[in-house]
Formats: structure tokens, sequence, C-alpha cells
């Protein structure tokens, strides 16, 4: 049995392999995996600011902000001035369709995955990785 150590090189085979397996269907919905991560985020936020988005998905602002953009130019997102220099962000209704399709293909690879292995999305497993997680990004809301 490995140890413990091993945990994030095995979670990092699994971000890899999702990318992988998910780059087709996001280029058909002008995305990548991240910027699908964005607007998931934007979807269950209301009024979420862009460096909320970038802290909670633990990326880079300029990252955040390329992407953000390009959503803004698809139409998928809107950007209103918040406090000071802050950009608050909204789905359009065609975001709101892209978010639908992403969660989708998110959903459909986990359970594809799930599927050959016996783990449950209620797998003690999951709600520990969540747990960890928190403990990174903290709340999403100020």
């Amino acid at each position: 049995m490995k140890n413990i150590g091993y945990l994030a090189q095995d979670i990092s085979i699994l971000h890899r392999q999702y990318y992988k397996d998910t780059r087709e269907k996001f280029n058909e919905i002008n995305l990548n995996p991240t910027a699908a991560c964005i607007l998931l985020s934007i979807g269950d936020y209301e009024n979420i600011s862009q460096n909320q988005v970038a802290r909670s998905l633990v990326i880079d602002k300029a990252l955040a902000t390329r992407e953000i953009n390009k959503m803004e130019k698809l139409n998928y997102l809107t950007k209103l001035d918040g406090a000071g220099k802050t950009k608050i962000l909204s789905l359009t209704a065609e975001g709101q369709k892209v978010v639908a399709t992403v969660q989708k293909i998110r959903s459909q690879w986990w359970e594809d995955r799930f599927a050959k292995t016996g783990i449950t999305p209620d797998s003690p497993l999951v709600a520990s990785i969540e747990a960890v997680v928190s403990t990174i990004v903290g709340p999403v809301q100020e």
C-alpha cells in the first residue's frame, strides 16, 4: 500500500486524465477545462468577483482575467463594476446554457470513472477530499 504522500500524485493523474478526456467536448463549446471551472464558479455563487473566482479555484489572477475576458466575448458572462476595482461576474442566458452542458460533461466523466471502481458519489473519499479543499480555499463569499 502506498503512503498518503502519493495522494497528490494520484490526484494529478486524475486531473490530467479529466482534461485529456474532456478537451474535445469543451472545444465544441469554445472552452478549456479551466474556463469551464470558472463558469461553474460563477454559476454557483451570485455576485462573485473575479478575485473570488481565482481564489476559489487556486489559479493565478491573470489567468482568471484572460479566461473571463474570452468568455465575455463569447457572451457567456458579463462583468459589472463593484466596489473599487472589483468586477462582479454574472452568467448570461447563453452562459447558463453552457454551464448546464459543462455540468453534464463533468458529471458523466466522474460517473464513468466511479462505475469502473465501485466508488459512489456519497463515498467518504469524496467528503474527505472536499474537506481538505475547503481548508485550502476557505469560504468563497466574503
